[in-house]
């Protein structure tokens, strides 16, 4: 008995250490979504007044809301964002399995290279090449368009075509030549075996790439400076002045731009945990 008790001590403590790390964590995760939410049922004299966790006096104010969805023009702002994540996501599928299919069924010169380019690539922090970067997107006139944004986020998405290959390696060659001995072209290969097979790495890349799409601020602050072109994550911006800023609009801003994402993980999350472990497997 006495020698099963320090094994029965240390089991518990790691059960009890293993609960601890995710309540811990799950604080960690919750605790600025409830400020955010407090902060956007509060007045502004509340909100200068009180501090970030404290409770707002009306938890059925919807004022802030009010103010964020018209004066900040979220209607338009959806719009604008809808439009820039279909094409962009769109174009990241065509292109980044175009990619992968190219380069994990055909041989030619510089094929490694090529993918060690890509690598490479994806090394390199964006800022560091935004000056060449934005007078290429200026020389060709897309400034100031939501195109200019469609174009950055389909031409610049190494991670795709990565995740494109893992799952291309686990379709077997011989659906190819089948197909190609009853006369099948690359494309008509690609467009009716490939990418059907694909579903998975297809999902995976969608969601993965709409979230980055959405919540970006920098390329359609930089690239899409008109009002008329304001996205959801830009449209916060305006609330913020030169000497201060309404906090408990920005924040029911927030919270509008946080709900549609919500939505779309909850009931897409099981999407995500099985692309990315089949494609680690594969």
């Amino acid at each position: 008995m006495t020698n099963h008790a320090p094994h029965g001590v240390a089991a518990r403590s790691a059960v009890a250490a293993k609960y601890l790390s995710l309540v811990a964590a799950s604080a960690a995760t919750l605790l600025p979504l409830a400020v955010v939410l407090m902060a956007a049922l509060k007045t502004e004299p509340e909100s200068a007044d009180s501090g970030p966790l404290s409770p707002p006096h009306d938890w059925f104010n919807l004022h802030n809301f009010q103010v964020a969805f018209t004066q900040g023009h979220m209607l338009r702002a959806f719009g604008n964002t809808a439009f820039v994540l279909v094409f962009s996501v769109t174009g990241t599928v065509l292109i980044g399995s175009m990619t992968a299919y190219a380069i994990d069924r055909f041989r030619f010169p510089f094929r490694k290279l090529t993918v060690s380019l890509f690598l490479l690539a994806s090394l390199v922090p964006g800022v560091t090449t935004q000056v060449a970067t934005f007078q290429i997107v200026n020389s060709f006139g897309l400034f100031n368009t939501r195109w200019s944004a469609i174009a950055l986020y389909t031409g610049t998405d190494i991670v795709s075509i990565i995740i494109f290959l893992q799952f291309m390696r686990a379709i077997p060659v011989s659906l190819d030549e089948a197909a190609r001995i009853d006369g099948a072209s690359p494309l008509r290969i690609y467009r009716t075996v490939i990418l059907p097979l694909l579903r998975p790495a297809i999902a995976t890349v969608v969601i993965v790439k709409g979230v980055v799409v959405y919540n970006d601020f920098y390329i359609p602050f930089l690239y899409m400076p008109s009002p008329e072109l304001g996205t959801v994550s830009t449209s916060l911006f305006y609330f913020k002045g030169p000497y201060g800023a309404h906090w408990e609009v920005i924040c029911a801003g927030a919270v509008l731009v946080i709900v549609p994402t919500l939505v779309v993980f909850l009931f897409l999350q099981r999407f995500i945990y099985n692309g990315f472990t089949r494609g680690a497997t594969k």
